[in-house]
């Protein structure tokens, strides 16, 4: 037999193989561990995995911080927290902690263990699971060396949003295609109404972000907030750090009757942004966290691109701006009653 014949039996073989294997899923591992928006990008698969393979179990892998978020998921069976960024300040004291948990990983009985993240910190987590590992292949992953830790690499496209890359990897890895609209399976989770929340209509205002350039002036949060105020909605100022929290101060100050909360932890402000009439933010975690909710959401963009990473919810939310094109008063205003009319 001709040796390239040959190959390619032993490929169709080896395929085919695969293709039975992918058939009898009950137990696969999904590596997302940061950031809160990449994680919120990932809710989608998990509801598509289901559709497919009703009976399975999925279990994921994510930094601590972000636990709660997978876990408002119904279709999440365990969350396996790490701690990568903690790690990170005391490698050498934490390396204890670390091979415990893959070695945890390592007895776990998963037929897959799918990394969408294509980093090299998820590569190698994902590597602690003794099972066929699939990810991105090296002209898709966000650090193409990630690629060289998988069993199976699939090519994805760029020039499309994160959600759509993780539904179409998920697909290509446990052999189905994703159809419809993305469902990111989450409800807000029920927690007694806070003694700080009047009753009424309140909208959320998140001004904080992790990055200087994508604030939005604090002249327009105050002109949105007044405007907001006249319509007998309430303005909710949450913040994370001290320097966010002055600015809250500052903007509430300045706004009539505007409410800056103690500081929320996740649930919480998952249970925040549930309850609002609308949310307006920059670019972070949390508006993407309210356009997954199915919040009306406006998303304010200055120096960076919503194609590829904005809110991703149908109609109910509403990107503007984009690099060095930072969007006024008037056009987010247009924007929220759009969000809100939906």
């Amino acid at each position: 037999m001709p040796a390239n014949i040959y190959i390619i039996r032993l490929l169709n073989t080896g395929f085919l193989l695969f293709r039975i294997a992918v058939q009898t899923l009950s137990n696969i591992l999904l590596v997302k561990t940061s950031s809160l928006g990449d994680v919120l990008h990932n809710l989608p698969v998990v509801t598509d995995i289901l559709k497919r393979y009703p009976a399975i179990q999925i279990d994921w892998v994510v930094e601590e911080s972000f636990a709660s978020l997978p876990a408002l998921h119904h279709g999440v069976h365990e969350v396996i927290p790490v701690a990568i960024r903690r790690w990170r300040k005391s490698w050498w004291s934490s390396r204890g902690e670390f091979r415990g948990v893959c070695r945890n990983m390592g007895v776990r009985q998963y037929d897959i263990a799918l990394d969408t993240q294509g980093l090299l910190k998820s590569a190698l987590i994902a590597r602690c699971a003794q099972t066929t590992r699939c990810g991105f292949a090296w002209d898709s992953a966000r650090e193409p060396l990630a690629s060289l830790f998988y069993n199976r690499r699939f090519s994805v496209a760029k020039d499309q949003h994160a959600v759509e890359r993780n539904r179409q990897l998920a697909g290509l890895a446990l052999g189905y295609k994703p159809e419809g609209a993305a469902d990111y399976g989450i409800r807000p989770p029920a927690i007694t109404h806070p003694d700080w929340l009047t009753n009424g209509a309140y909208a959320v205002l998140l001004h904080a972000t992790s990055r200087s350039d994508k604030l939005w002036s604090e002249a327009n949060w105050i002109a949105l907030g007044r405007y907001l105020h006249e319509k007998n909605i309430r303005c909710v100022l949450p913040w994370g750090s001290e320097a966010e929290q002055a600015r809250s101060l500052r903007l509430a100050g300045a706004i009539p009757d505007a409410i800056t909360p103690p500081r929320l932890n996740l649930n919480d402000a998952a249970s925040l942004l549930g309850g609002a009439q609308v949310v307006i933010g920059v670019d972070t975690g949390l508006a993407h966290l309210a356009a997954a909710l199915n919040v009306p959401t406006v998303g304010i963009y200055t120096m960076t691109d919503p194609a590829l990473t904005g809110l991703y919810a149908g109609r109910r939310a509403v990107n503007l701006g984009n690099i060095n094109c930072t969007p006024d008063v008037a056009a987010v205003i247009g924007a929220l009653q759009q969000a809100m009319s939906c």
